[in-house]
C-alpha cells in the first residue's frame, strides 16, 4: 500500500503483529508513503523491489529477528546505506548496544508514543537530507573545480588527487577530520580563476611575455572575485585557498607578496601538493617527474616556494600519498 504524499520519502515498517502495524501507519500515514512487511523474509524481499529511505524494525519476530535482518542489510552494498530504527519491547542495553553494533541508527520503545516516534523518523530522515545535499555539493565543487582544470589541460584526476592529498596533510598537521574534509573539497577551486584567462595565454606552449605572465597572475583575483561573499564557511575556504596557493614562503610570491605564516595555512598545503602532482603527472608538454626528482626538487624550494614543516610532513605522509596517486591515476576514468 502507497500511502503519503507522492515525492515523500518512502518508510517501510516490519512487524509480525498486524496491530502493531496499524499503529505506526496512523502515526504516518499524512506525511509519508509506508511499505509494510510482517516477516524479517518479506523486509528484505521489498527493499530489493523498491527504494525504501528508513526501515522501522522490530526485534523480537519469528523465523528471523530484527537483529538478523539489519545484519542481513548492512552486508548488503546495495542496502547498508538504508537506516534502520528499531522498534521494541526490549529495555536491556546490552540489545541496545547490539543493536548500535550492528548499524541501527536509533531505537524507539514500545509501546510507542506518537510523538516520539514522528519526531525520531523527522530527525533521521533530515539526516539523509543533508548527506545528499553535501554529496551534491561537493560533486558541483568538483565538477567546478575540474571545469578550469581542462582549460588548463589537467585533469579531473589531477583535481582528485590534489584533494586528497591535501587532506592527508591536514590530517598531519592535526587538523580534526570535519577540517580536513573540508579542505579537500575545498581544493578543486584553486585554480577556479583560469576560466577567465585567455585561451590564447593559457594554452601558449612556450614561455610567456612578461605581460603575459602579469595576466595569467591575475587568476588568483579571478577566483577570489567568482567566490566573493560566501555564505558557507567552505566556500570561504575555497576563496581563501584561490587567492593564496601562489604566494610562497620567502615573500616572493603573487598577488600579494605575503610570507611565512602570513599566508593561510591551506594556501599554503594546497601549493605544495599540488606542485607534487604537477611535477609528477604527465602532460602533453613535459614527462612525469619520478617521485625521488619531486621530492629532490621540492627539498630544495622548502624555506623559499615551501614551508619547510609542510615539506616535512609531504615526505612523512609519502606513502598515503602514492597510495592516491595510484587510486586516481591517469589511466582510470575521472566520475
Amino acid at each position: 500500500m502507497i500511502l503519503g504524499a507522492i515525492n515523500s520519502p518512502r518508510i517501510l515498517l516490519v512487524d509480525d503483529e498486524p496491530t502493531n502495524l496499524r499503529v505506526l501507519k496512523k502515526v504516518l500515514e499524512d506525511k509519508y508513503r509506508l511499505s509494510f512487511a510482517r516477516s524479517g523474509e518479506d523486509a528484505l524481499k521489498i527493499v530489493e523491489k523498491e527504494k525504501v529511505d528508513l526501515i522501522l524494525l522490530d526485534v523480537m519476530m519469528p523465523e528471523m529477528t530484527g537483529f538478523e535482518v539489519c545484519e542481513r542489510l548492512k552486508k548488503n552494498p546495495a542496502t547498508e546505506h538504508i537506516p534502520v530504527i528499531f522498534v521494541t519491547a526490549l529495555r536491556d542495553t546490552v540489545d541496545e548496544a547490539k543493536g548500535f553494533e550492528i548499524g541501527a541508527v536509533d531505537y524507539i520503545t514500545k509501546p510507542i508514543t506518537p510523538t516520539i516516534v514522528f519526531a525520531r523518523v523527522k530527525t533521521h530522515l533530515s539526516l539523509i537530507q543533508a548527506n545528499v545535499l553535501k554529496a551534491t555539493h561537493i560533486d558541483l565543487i568538483q565538477r567546478l573545480g575540474r571545469a578550469a582544470e581542462y582549460k588548463d589541460n589537467e585533469t579531473g584526476m589531477h583535481v582528485q588527487r590534489v584533494s586528497h592529498f591535501a587532506k592527508i596533510i591536514a590530517m598531519a598537521c592535526g587538523y580534526n577530520e570535519f577540517v580536513a574534509d573540508e579542505l579537500m573539497m575545498a581544493a578543486p577551486m584553486h585554480d577556479l580563476g583560469k576560466i577567465g584567462i585567455a585561451d590564447s595565454i593559457l594554452l601558449k606552449p612556450g614561455k610567456l611575455t612578461e605581460e603575459e605572465y602579469e595576466i595569467m597572475k591575475n587568476h588568483t583575483h579571478i577566483g577570489a572575485e567568482i567566490l566573493s561573499n560566501p555564505k558557507s564557511h567552505l566556500i570561504a575556504l575555497a576563496r581563501s585557498v584561490a587567492i593564496s596557493h601562489h604566494e610562497k614562503w620567502d615573500g616572493s610570491g603573487y598577488p600579494y607578496g605575503l610570507s611565512g605564516e602570513d599566508i593561510p595555512i591551506e594556501g599554503r598545503i594546497v601549493a605544495l601538493v599540488d606542485v607534487f602532482d604537477a611535477l609528477t603527472s604527465e602532460r602533453p608538454y613535459k614527462r612525469a617527474w619520478s617521485v625521488e626528482e619531486a621530492i629532490d626538487f621540492i627539498q630544495g624550494q622548502s624555506g623559499k616556494h615551501f614551508d619547510p614543516y609542510l615539506v616535512m610532513l609531504l615526505i612523512q605522509e609519502m606513502p598515503k600519498i602514492l597510495q592516491i596517486k595510484e587510486q586516481f591515476s591517469e589511466a582510470m576514468p575521472a566520475n
